[in-house]
């Protein structure tokens, strides 16, 4: 792949400014012009010019001119010093509603809203009558509450009928949360702008209105890519990764030029189906439409393709940015975690220390991750107390869920449960979850009631509570429990997650549940099923039964994994892929014992490498064997 035009190079020489015509000459020269005086104002440049003028303006007596004070207040706030605009607005006399407007708009686009209602209420309080602009500004970032106390006085004074103001109060709703104040609001707007429509948009799309987004975006007549940024990000956002790249497809088809924003939302939707093609046919637009690579963009390559199985991809992402910051090294100390590569996770790590880069808690997550996929024990301790002590980073609840998690694993779970009880931060069902997950692994069946117990009585069970206890019980053949306890999960309508496998071929994502006969090529991925127990057969396989937890007989226990939905991708990928080439499978769901020892087999089988990515890692399966050691 060539590094032409991807990723961030050393920044061009600042370009030489010819400030001659801002000089501190050109504003003494007495007697100054005032319209000269407006017109270097609206060219200045910098602090430094703006500081030049405003002496000049106290030199000549011109300070109180109110074009030119309102004028130099407005360049004040828009260069960032919003410190020198509201001192010069407070030593302005008599301020009018324009200079009110412009000081609360520059103190509500620098997210100060409290101070900008500070200053309206002063306004007020002064006999100043605001007027539709000064909504529009206020409203901006304005709380919920304070929101709807300023929608009364928008009535009270005439202003519910202005484009504007009304536009506002939508986005006041929504970034609330009230979707049906919002919606109410909108739907009373007697003509919409394409800001007003975007507004809406947002709101349904941020809280996962998915369908009544996708209606308003589908009629709007006019999308500007901000629309179309919106609706992808909602589908990627929740879950539906694979409609924002349907969406993806055709906004190009529709000649809209995607921005930055557009590429790092495609790019999540890609590494959450693990979709390498379309990751790969994404990375290659950006080339040959000379977009420009940022370090951010290249991070989030660095992180589609560490999820889409491709770390090769990632690492030479990695070694072309010029200028890396502590996020790009996570996104790649993590992509190292994830795959089940400890110790180069662990180097690259204490590589990054060394060129003088500080962790963050993020970098430990990958870190803490990474010790948990080898059983690093010692070291995982290490870390987790260095993070305190030698790094001043509070650990958060997802670095004991590592800690859990590594401890779980090893064995140790009295210490894993010794860690959650005595943790300053309140445990929540995840993390629980996994420590019922270690007792599971480990057959500790006293500690996984004392904790299930726990999480029913509190409210906090979850589909995946009964199901790690009632394979508990089934494992120990306590059928009778098995019965109580999937009772107990129905009347509590709490329904298990299925198991879905998906693969993509030529770029396009097929997804298969266990027993899936409704894919148009079910014969043919049936009729390699039998080819594969064949060839297992032959190699001296024997279905791993005792995982199947139902009460039921051998043959049929042996049928119901034949049809997992990690066969069934793994079946189509070897009918649509050619021989040799490797074949990539998601899993929503931690792999099965039996699909990863078959799995192992047919990578030897066939010569192919199989990769797999489920809920907690990437397994490489290569000529008979995992990258995870069989530790996962």
């Amino acid at each position: 792949m060539s590094s032409a035009l991807l990723f961030t190079s050393p920044p061009p020489p600042t370009p030489s400014i010819n400030r001659s015509t801002l000089s501190f000459a050109a504003v003494t020269n007495f007697p100054p012009s005032p319209d000269k005086l407006g017109l270097l104002l609206d060219k200045s440049s910098s602090i430094r010019h703006l500081l030049q003028i405003h002496a000049a303006l106290l030199r000549h007596g011109l300070h109180q001119h109110p074009i030119l004070n309102f004028k130099l207040q407005r360049s004040y706030s828009s260069r960032g010093r919003l410190d020198y605009s509201l001192a010069l607005f407070n030593r302005t006399l008599n301020p009018n509603i324009f200079f009110y407007t412009s000081i609360i708009n520059a103190h509500a686009l620098h997210g100060l809203s409290q101070e900008a209602l500070f200053i309206y209420t002063q306004m007020l309080f002064e006999g100043v009558q605001p007027n539709e602009f000064t909504f529009s500004s206020i409203l901006k970032s304005c709380s919920l509450e304070h929101g709807k106390m300023l929608h009364s006085q928008v009535i009270k004074l005439g202003f519910d009928s202005d484009l504007y103001v009304k536009t506002g109060l939508v986005d006041v709703y929504a970034r609330g949360g009230d979707v049906g104040s919002a919606r109410l609001v909108f739907e009373r707007m007697p003509e919409k702008s394409l800001v007003s429509l975007t507004t809406m948009l947002t709101c349904y799309a941020k809280h996962g209105e998915l369908k009544e987004a996708r209606l308003l975006f589908d009629g709007m007549v006019k999308k500007d890519v901000v629309c179309w940024n919106v609706m992808i990000d909602g589908y990627t956002q929740h879950g539906m990764p694979k409609e924002a790249l349907v969406l993806f497809r055709r906004m190009l088809a529709a000649k809209a030029r995607p921005n930055e924003i557009t590429i790092l939302t495609v790019l999540s939707a890609c590494g959450q189906l693990g979709a390498l093609e379309s990751g790969r046919w994404l990375h290659s637009y950006m080339q040959n439409n000379d977009i420009q690579v940022s370090v951010r963009v290249a991070t989030a390559l660095i992180d589609m393709y560490s999820k889409c199985g491709s770390l090769e991809d990632a690492r030479l992402v990695f070694d072309r940015i010029y200028y890396k910051d502590v996020v790009a090294w996570n996104s790649m100390i993590i992509g190292y975690a994830l795959h089940g590569f400890s110790q180069d996770a662990l180097e690259l790590f204490h590589e990054m220390c060394r060129i003088g880069l500080r962790p963050t808690d993020i970098t430990f997550i990958g870190v803490l991750g990474a010790c948990g996929h080898a059983g690093l024990v010692k070291e995982g301790w290490s870390f987790f107390n260095a993070m305190r002590e030698e790094y001043e980073i509070e650990p958060k609840i997802e670095h004991y869920g590592c800690m859990v998690n590594l401890l779980g694993r090893a064995g140790q779970l009295e210490e894993a449960y010794e860690l959650v009880k005595n943790m300053k931060v309140e445990p929540d069902p995840i993390l629980w979850g996994a420590l019922l997950g270690a007792c599971r692994l480990h057959g500790n069946l006293e500690l996984g009631e004392k904790i299930a117990e726990y999480l029913v009585s509190h409210n906090l069970a979850n589909s995946g509570t009964y199901i790690l206890l009632s394979n508990m019980y089934a494992a120990k053949g306590d059928w009778e429990e098995v019965a109580r306890i999937r009772t107990l999960m129905k009347d509590s309508g709490v329904q298990k997650e299925p198991g879905c496998s998906s693969i993509e071929v030529h770029n396009r994502v097929h997804e298969f549940l266990a027993g899936n006969l409704k894919h148009p090529k079910t014969k043919e991925i049936y009729e390699m099923l039998e080819a594969m127990n064949g060839w297992l057969k032959a190699h001296g396989y024997t279905p791993q039964t005792e995982i199947v937890l139902h009460d039921i007989g051998d043959e049929q226990k042996e049928q119901s994994l034949e049809v997992h939905s990690e066969k069934l991708a793994l079946a189509y990928g070897l009918i649509s892929t050619q021989p040799g080439t490797p074949i990539k499978i998601v899993k929503n769901l931690r792999v099965c014992s039996d699909c990863h020892a078959v799995t192992k087999l047919i990578s030897k089988i066939t010569g192919r490498k199989i990769v797999m990515r489920d809920r907690n890692r990437f397994h490489h399966f290569v000529n008979g064997s995992c990258s995870c050691g069989d530790y996962w």
